[in-house]
Formats: C-alpha cells, structure tokens, sequence
C-alpha cells in the first residue's frame, strides 16, 4: 500500500496529514477524536532536521495534555551516513527521537507504529521500535542490520550468518524473521479497514513491553525473556 491509501484506511473521514522531504506530520479523526501522526516516507534516510522535526511533534503531542494515540507511520533508509550528520550528534538525535516517543507512552498516549515499507538500523530503532507495538503490512521489509554489515561487525563470515539466519531469526532481517522475535506484533490485512484493525491494537495495548514474551512464544528468541528475568531480579536483589 502507498502512503495515501494507509491513510485514507487509517482516516476515512479526511485528514490533515501532510508530507515534507519525506517526513510525515499531522492529525486527523480518529475513534471518534483525533491521533497524532508522524512518520518517514519514501524510503528517506532520518537525518539530524528529520529527528529533531519529529521530536517536536511527539513532545507538541504530549504538551498538548490529550493524550490522543500517536500513529507512527514508516518506510524509511537507515540513517543518514553522512559526516555532516555525524558531527551533528546524529547518535544524540535519534535518541531524542526514541525518548520523545518513550515520553508520551508514559504520559498516557497509546503509541502505535505501522511499518509499511522499509527501514533499517538507527531510523527503525529510533521511530517503529520506540512505539509501544509495532504493525506491519505484508511486504514490509525491516531489519535491524543487514547480514553483510553484521559479518563486518562480528567478523564472522557472511556465508556462516546465512547460513545460522536459516534457523536462528535474530540473525535474520526481513517481516518474518521480527514477528518471530516479538519486535513486530501483528501483520495487518490491507483487504481491510485499517482504522479497525488499529483500534483493536489500541484496546488490547499491553501495560508493559512484551516482546521477550512474544519471542518466547513465537520460538525467534527462546531464552531473551528468562535472561532478562533474571537480571531484573539479580537487580533487585542488589
């Protein structure tokens, strides 16, 4: 599905949602009052002005003390590789990003990421992965790093890596390979309203981040919910 459709699913009665260099802002009617949306389209890397741009409209939502939902949207690159970016505190940015989100989940607004497209590294950390769930339509395409850059990082043969991504999903990027592992909650039907489909998620939103569970339940990560049961404990034990 393209942008448009998502949203005129999302929004059948109209919207104010708007799109510049590839980032998406607005509000619209939702469930009877309004949502918040922000959003990357267009496979467009996050740079510095795109996280900080995002930023504020996350924390604008949180000022604004509705508490409406907040609709992350994304089909984005990684983030942007470049120096000048770097220099900028890229890193420190994409962090402000996450918080923001983190922020406003705290603050009562339920924080619904739909990923539609692709996404990579710091941008599909900092905007899908800060959301309380995360949805996706059949054909997205996210990962968290590639097999070729995960063999320069470990030093492990790419041909090795294939190979484990075979069996061991957290190796793996790709739709299937995260709803095993719990990062990716549900796959929407684009055959039906989107807007139901997201009220759903919204009235069964978890109190707490499950998705140690869910990988545990879904066989993509059988031993990440034990091992952090047991440094919680050993934390608080301390």
């Amino acid at each position: 599905m393209t942008l448009a459709e998502i949203l005129a699913s999302l929004f059948p009665e109209g919207h104010a949602v708007r799109v510049a260099d590839g980032l998406v802002t607005g509000r619209a009617p939702f469930d009877g009052a309004e949502a918040a949306v922000i959003g990357i389209d267009g496979d467009t890397p996050l740079g510095v002005e795109g996280a900080l741009a995002l930023s504020r409209a996350v924390l604008d939502a949180v000022r604004a003390g509705d508490r409406v939902p907040i609709l992350v949207l994304v089909d984005s690159d990684s983030q942007r590789m470049s120096r000048r970016d770097e220099l900028l505190g890229l890193n420190e940015c994409l962090a402000h990003l996450a918080k923001a989100l983190l922020l406003a989940d705290r603050a009562g607004h339920p924080t619904v990421g739909l990923i539609y497209g692709h996404s990579a590294a710091g941008a599909f950390i900092a905007t899908a992965l800060a959301t309380r769930v995360l949805a996706a339509l059949p054909g997205a395409n996210p990962s968290v790093m590639d097999l070729p850059s995960v063999a320069r990082v470990t030093k492990l043969p790419l041909e090795r890596l294939e190979e484990m991504a075979k069996s061991t999903p957290v190796f793996a990027p790709g739709l299937d390979n995260m709803v095993a592992t719990g990062a990716v909650h549900a796959v929407l039907d684009p055959a039906r309203p989107l807007d139901a489909q997201v009220r759903d998620l919204i009235a069964g939103l978890p109190a707490e981040d499950v998705r140690d569970r869910l990988g545990a339940e879904r066989g993509g990560r059988p031993v990440a919910q034990a091992v952090a049961a047991a440094v919680a404990a050993e934390a608080r034990r301390g």
